[in-house]
């Protein structure tokens, strides 16, 4: 919940500045808050940057002051959804049943949904880091996960902290997650890419991408500063 038109385009700006083939090469995608989808889109439409929504509702229509669903952001040109995101875990008691009832609503209106996955603190201490994060899995497989699917591991402890996951760390539970997600679908869980998000950072983000199954970073705080963010879509070229 970051963010004003002024400051939206003093980012977009600088992001444009960047070589026009850096978005294209993998893809890049931008989750403004829902207010602001609409400018970023107008701005981005000639950087190859994609668009996506920070949440939606699970239903597709009606009486729900409030909500945003599926359809209007794709409405909107979002080919895109974050759904599950630990702040939205923590803070507004999003449950794993609920999550994938929302990843089934933006499928079925045309979206990729960006699942996102983690552990806190406490519950990695105590030993239970994976079984946590596969219960959460759990619920996303029996929704029906699909190969256009993306999941994102985002350790709570390393969210907005500046702690990152060591390299050793987020590799460890990324091949558990692929490991887990082949004996549970097969050969789907080859084509679903694997982000890790947690403080990714321009100084961090080359070594952690470099790891075997971690397939590109669900970037914070660092998206809000257009070189930092630049440099970290460089690190994928790397």
């Amino acid at each position: 919940m970051h963010g004003s038109i002024a400051s939206v385009e003093a980012l977009l700006s600088g992001l444009a500045a960047a070589d026009s083939a850096l978005y294209s090469q993998a893809d890049t995608v931008l989750c403004p808050p829902h207010l602001h989808i609409p400018r970023v889109g107008e701005l981005a439409a000639e950087t190859g940057l994609q668009l996506g929504g920070q949440n939606c509702s699970e239903h597709t229509e009606g009486a729900y002051t409030g909500e945003v669903s599926a359809a209007m952001l794709a409405d909107c040109d979002c080919q895109w959804v974050i759904l599950g995101h630990s702040e939205r875990r923590q803070y507004f008691g999003e449950s794993n049943e609920l999550v994938a009832a929302k990843a089934s609503a933006a499928r079925a209106a045309g979206l990729k949904p960006m699942l996102c996955v983690g552990e806190t603190l406490e519950q990695r201490s105590a030993g239970n880091a994976q079984e946590v994060v596969t219960s959460q899995l759990a619920a996303l497989v029996a929704g029906g996960l699909e190969a256009t699917d993306v999941i994102a591991y985002e350790p709570i402890w390393a969210i907005g902290t500046g702690q990152t996951a060591s390299p050793e760390q987020a590799q460890e539970m990324h091949a558990a997650i692929r490991t887990w997600l082949r004996e549970q679908i097969g050969e789907t869980a080859e084509a679903i890419r694997l982000l890790y998000g947690g403080s990714v950072k321009a100084d961090n983000a080359a070594e952690l991408f470099a790891a075997e199954d971690i397939d590109g970073g669900l970037v914070g705080g660092a998206s809000l500063k257009a070189d930092d963010f630049i440099a970290i879509v460089e690190a994928t070229r790397e």
